[in-house]
């Protein structure tokens, strides 16, 4: 039943089957900002709550995490948060503004 949720969110999250094979994009913003833009197949979960909703997303604690912000200080908190918790592949991906122009090119 727990799998079936964490599928069920993800899909409601905009995630499609190709992507849970990739790694979790998380975007550790305030939800404001991740709606006026945020990397295609990120989630949203603020830096403050990822404690706590971590485990809805990915219960994996080997699964490949990716984590930005505006400029890389809160995913870096973030990312101690989810090392504290266990979660051994975790990642600060740095600023929005950056991943999104690597996005773009990458795209051309």
């Amino acid at each position: 039943m727990k799998k079936l949720l964490v599928l069920l969110y993800l899909f409601l999250w905009g995630w499609g089957p190709m992507a849970l094979a990739q790694s979790l994009w998380i975007d550790v913003r305030t939800v404001e900002e991740y709606k006026a833009g945020h990397l295609e197949g990120a989630i949203n979960i603020p830096y403050d709550e990822i404690e706590q909703k971590i485990s809805a997303v990915s219960a994996d604690k080997t699964a490949d995490i990716q984590l930005y912000c505006r400029s890389g200080r809160r995913s870096g908190i973030a990312l101690e948060s989810l090392r504290s918790l266990g979660y051994s592949k975790v990642t600060n991906a740095g600023s929005y503004e950056q991943l999104k122009q690597k996005q773009a090119k990458s795209n051309e």
